[in-house]
């Protein structure tokens, strides 16, 4: 697998917000499988959005390593149809 430069994985992430982020990668891969690629609390008890957008803009690591999980995940796994296929 290839890596990103910081400034074009940043293009790559423009104009999906943090909150976009945590809420598709706890849909997709869920809190389980979000804890285990980045160990931190917020993701492993009790685990929310909102405890974990106050954590994530407070903590430039851990965000840049969920930033870098979404990216994965988004160019590995397809988009589920949202419509049911209408």
């Amino acid at each position: 697998m290839w890596a990103m430069s910081g400034k074009s994985s940043r293009a790559a992430l423009e104009g999906i917000t943090l909150e976009t982020m945590v809420t598709e990668l706890s849909v997709r891969i869920g809190w389980e499988a979000m804890a285990e690629a980045v160990p931190v609390r917020c993701f492993t008890h009790d685990p929310s959005v909102k405890s974990s957008l106050k954590f994530l803009r407070r903590t430039p690591w851990a965000r840049d390593k969920v930033e870098a999980l979404y990216l994965r995940e988004m160019a590995r796994v397809p988009v589920p149809n949202r419509d049911g296929g209408r």
